[in-house]
């Protein structure tokens, strides 16, 4: 059997981002921070589950392993190898739609900036979206992705149903119908389970948003955050290090013909070119600005970051769901972020607080802080509880392994589960600790894919599980 060659990433690290190119070829791969280089023998791009099983009996039958690529978005080396990488871009859009009962089954490769225009005739929508969109449907769920609001699960909470593709190249129906045991486990799977080829979600009718931008002071903010988040559908802020106030993002769903409540009602509609001017040029041509300066100037960033959070002003306007959670991302960026039980998740913060300070560290990029609610997924970060996320960044420029060793230490301290797909330090030892069912997960990956194919070293160090 072929064993993994060298990838180049630490235990601090990222995945690869997916090339476009249909049939095989030999060709490299980095992710989108820049941070992991790889260089697989083969790279696929079936256009068809037909095709995409005939590249895993091929791989398989040459005892090489196979990882699947999305939008290379994840900061850990989880989708990296270097014997068979597959993309499933050629693999998507909807297979059908059960409009009573809102449900839909996605071809695995779809992108999430896609799905709104897909559900656009049926009326629906996803329940909850990150801030984000590049990332395939197959990823999103596979790592945990989630967006934020006390009232909604990460994408894994929604799933109903799934396709899962063995070494064999034959593809099991998982649902909690017709296996339980397999679907419960696989709904956050790392992509070691198998090929996930479709997914069914559970959809909503489709909704607006109503935006509330606020400036609020840091200490009144931490005082009172968990009523915040309560109070909200969706809630989440970002800090400024080295500044005394945070920005806060406050959402609340409505029908998309009804009015807002109270003084939501004058909420106006957001104008696009408007709209463009502040994600594009505001935000990220001004962040663009900042963190190159402050690469340059790290004694600058106290100063930078202070006249920033001085500039931002308060704003509030109605858009569809997905406009309003989803904000582009053109600077890029290295990130690890852990999820805390939701009580622990304000000291926390005030602790991050207090060691950069303490450290004399010059942060550019912003600390985010989000919630969701506790789930029945065995490997999602919510399982259990309800759960406060908090995302550390450096611009990709500059060396984050001090900073996210040191806050690491703090997020652990208070409990905290690492982001599957954001960079953390964490092997199968501590992980077990974190999740109940984890030895139930490693028991159903032996019994699934005995070889562990559908792995690489970063998951055999994840899971215990791997080749000899």
């Amino acid at each position: 059997m072929n064993r993994d060659g060298a990838v180049r990433a630490g235990r601090f690290a990222g995945t690869g981002a997916a090339g476009q190119r249909t049939g095989r070829a030999r060709r490299g791969f980095r992710s989108w921070s820049g941070h992991v280089h790889a260089h697989p023998h083969t790279f696929e791009s079936p256009a068809s589950v037909e095709a995409l099983s005939d590249a895993v009996e091929r791989a398989s039958a040459a005892g090489d392993r196979l990882r699947v690529v999305g939008a290379g978005h994840s900061f850990t080396p989880i989708a990296a190898g270097t014997d068979v990488m597959v993309n499933l871009d050629g693999i998507r859009g909807i297979v059908a739609v059960d409009e009573s009962a809102h449900r839909v089954r996605f071809r695995a490769g779809t992108r999430l900036r896609d799905i709104p225009a897909l559900l656009e005739p049926f009326g629906l929508a996803l329940a909850n979206q990150g801030d984000v969109n590049p990332q395939s449907l197959a990823g999103a769920i596979s790592t945990s992705t989630h967006g934020t609001g006390l009232g909604f699960t990460g994408f894994a909470g929604t799933v109903t149903g799934l396709s899962l593709m063995g070494p064999d190249g034959t593809v099991r129906e998982l649902s909690a119908e017709t296996e339980p045991e397999a679907f419960d486990l696989a709904r956050v799977s790392l992509g070691v389970l198998g090929v996930v080829t479709e997914i069914e979600l559970q959809c909503v009718r489709a909704f607006d948003l109503i935006a509330e931008e606020r400036v609020v002071g840091f200490a009144e903010l931490l005082d009172g955050l968990a009523e915040r988040m309560r109070a909200a559908d969706h809630f989440e802020f970002y800090w400024f290090p080295h500044t005394d106030a945070a920005l806060t993002k406050t959402n609340t769903r409505v029908a998309p013909n009804g009015a807002g409540p109270g003084r939501l009602a004058a909420a106006a509609p957001r104008n696009r070119w408007a709209t463009l001017l502040d994600k594009e040029i505001v935000e990220n041509g001004a962040l663009r600005l900042a963190v190159e300066l402050g690469a340059a100037v790290p004694k600058a960033v106290p100063s930078i970051n202070r006249l920033a959070q001085s500039l931002v002003s308060d704003r509030m306007y109605r858009a569809a769901g997905h406009e309003v959670f989803v904000t582009p991302r053109r600077v890029r960026f290295n990130e690890m972020e852990y999820a805390l039980p939701f009580a622990a998740g304000a000291e926390a913060i005030r602790e991050i607080r207090a060691m950069i300070e303490a450290k004399g560290w010059s942060i550019s990029f912003p600390i985010e802080v989000r919630c969701a609610a506790a789930d029945d997924v065995p490997l999602s970060t919510a399982t259990g509880r309800e759960t406060m996320y908090i995302a550390v960044h450096r611009f990709a420029k500059e060396d984050f392994a001090e900073y996210f060793r040191v806050i690491e230490t703090i997020l652990r301290s208070h409990g905290g589960r690492p982001h599957w797909g954001k960079i953390h330090t964490l092997a199968a030892a501590e992980l077990r600790g974190l999740y109940p069912r984890f030895d139930d997960f490693c028991a159903l990956r032996a019994r699934l894919d005995p070889e562990a194919m559908f792995g690489n070293r970063y998951t055999d160090s994840l899971f215990g599980l791997g080749r000899r």
